[in-house]
């Protein structure tokens, strides 16, 4: 049975779905909890907490499923992120978005003394709280923490978007990797070659990481239903992570304009910026990615790009304001419904139980 996979099995659930872990605030702990209880494991991304609030939302979680889960980190590139910035640079790229401040109304931001979050406490929060599943995107942290991991009983999976990414991520010693296809919506998790040079479709990526690594491969990106997950475990993946659709449903993290633009006729507009976070990333096209298309150069890397921004959020959705907010979407966001979590497992495993179950028209001689 398709269900009964390793993944499955070390894991410790029915289904090797895997919800994808939203950062920023998208993920919430009643949609964790709502895909943990239908059979799958919840994801959360907690890229953007300091330590003592991945710990309260840790015990939340548990609060509401005794079941497995997972907790998300993004590993830090002190290369290319912008963790602090000095004063010309802050009040040049204040003046670059200065006129969207002006036309909500809000003042410019005062610039803080540091961006981000100290990925080392967030680490030690994570491993004391002991989730099924630590994941991480943007690289292979080090091997003390893969070894503290281990050392706990947490299981770790690694992302990465081309096949040389996959062999150093089980050489790294990782229990899984996902091998994420520039389909997906959200942040592109690249680490050994910019994002724009790692653009490997999820058709193209899967089978090649599964014919070159030994650990189980989670297949990523422009999967939305049972044909997706079909497709994916007949090239070789023993799971898939599922981002966009679970997105859309009525108990994850986002905001409701988020929600209805993802199933707007908009939704299929697509592109890569890094307009928004200063990490490439898909969403659906909007005003602001269109605007900033010229400077995307000129912007700051993350997460200092990401705090300016973050800093208009709040009132743009109260305003109604979809031209100023990330939207975060994969290629497959047509194919999304409006749902809750738990009836969207159900639907996917019906689905894929389905097509598994009906011969093929070659079978079949037609």
């Amino acid at each position: 049975m398709w269900a009964d996979s390793e993944i499955s099995r070390q894991l410790g659930i029915i289904y090797p779905i895997i919800q994808g872990p939203f950062g920023g605030g998208l993920s919430s702990p009643q949609l964790v909890a709502s895909v943990c209880e239908a059979g799958g494991l919840g994801s959360y991304g907690a890229n953007h907490l300091p330590a003592d609030k991945i710990s309260e939302v840790i015990a939340e979680i548990r609060n509401l499923t005794n079941k497995p889960f997972a907790i998300n980190l993004w590993v830090p590139n002190r290369e290319t992120d912008h963790s602090t910035m000095n004063a010309e640079a802050f009040e040049k790229n204040a003046a670059l978005l200065a006129p969207y401040y002006e036309q909500l109304g809000i003042d410019l931001p005062a610039p803080p003394g540091h961006f981000g979050q100290d990925f080392e406490t967030q680490v030690a929060a994570v491993l004391a709280a002991k989730p099924a599943l630590l994941s991480f995107v943007f690289g292979i942290p080090s091997i003390g923490i893969l070894q503290a991991c281990r050392d706990r009983g947490i299981l770790a999976a690694g992302t990465a978007t081309t096949v040389d990414e996959a062999v150093a991520i089980e050489a790294a010693g990782f229990d899984f990797v996902v091998a994420s296809g520039f389909e997906a919506g959200g942040h592109r998790g690249s680490f050994l070659k910019p994002a724009e040079e790692s653009l490997v479709g999820t058709f193209a990526l899967v089978p090649q990481v599964a014919s070159r690594v030994g650990i189980p491969v989670i297949a990523a990106g422009g999967i939305a239903d049972g044909r997706g997950i079909a497709a994916t475990l007949a090239l070789g993946a023993m799971g898939v992570q599922i981002g966009t659709a679970f997105l859309a449903c009525d108990d994850s993290g986002t905001n409701e304009l988020h929600r209805e633009m993802l199933v707007s006729g908009r939704a299929g507009d697509t592109v890569l910026s890094r307009a928004f976070s200063g990490r490439l990333a898909r969403g659906i096209r909007n005003g602001f990615i269109d605007a900033m298309r010229p400077f995307e150069t000129q912007l700051p890397g993350y997460p200092a790009q990401n705090w300016f921004t973050s800093q208009l959020r709040p009132v743009a959705v109260a305003r109604g304001r979809s031209d100023l907010i990330a939207l975060s979407a994969g290629q497959a966001t047509a194919l999304v419904r409006r749902s809750s979590a738990s009836r969207l497992v159900e639907e996917l495993v019906g689905e894929v139980e389905q097509i598994l179950a009906t011969p093929s028209r070659s079978a079949r001689g037609a």
